[in-house]
């Protein structure tokens, strides 16, 4: 059984206001997704865009070369094109140009057949003083887990 395969963008949460949730499909080439089951991927500088056909692509998606790749080995950055619906792509597109959202994708898995899938999420940049009260916030948890731990003991 393989290990399960799960790579984050923890600085989506952190810079976007997430709304809407998708999970999409890639196109990989062999040495690409031979290179994800390795766990040798990031998508921490990634987002994604269109193109003039309408297509969704990630770009900045990092993906380290196959070390038996030999000569077909595949470029390391490079746009990657999602797969969704037409009924999707169509509601993102008007979502992006309309009210002036974005995509980010927000983590890459497996799924049980082996297949790369990317959930993505249309999102909203956070101004200043929202990133501050997120900080705020996460370390009023950490502080409170801090005083839970202290009364077991």
């Amino acid at each position: 059984m393989q290990r399960a395969i799960n790579i984050k963008n923890k600085r989506a949460r952190f810079e976007y206001e997430l709304m809407d949730q998708y999970t999409a499909g890639i196109v990989l080439t062999g040495t690409e997704i031979k290179s994800i089951r390795a766990g040798k991927a990031s998508i921490a500088e990634s987002f994604c865009s269109f193109s003039e056909h309408g297509e969704l692509f990630i770009i900045n998606m990092h993906i380290d070369e196959y070390s038996h790749g030999g000569y077909i080995n595949h470029r390391t950055k490079g746009d990657r094109k999602l797969l969704l619906q037409r009924k999707e792509l169509r509601k993102l597109l008007k979502q992006v140009q309309n009210v002036g959202l974005t995509i980010v994708p927000l983590q890459v898995f497996l799924t049980d057949k082996g297949l790369a899938k990317v959930r993505i999420a249309l999102a909203k940049g956070k101004k200043i003083h929202d990133k501050r009260e997120t900080i705020k916030d996460r370390d009023n948890k950490r502080q409170l887990e801090r005083v839970k731990k202290g009364f077991k003991n």
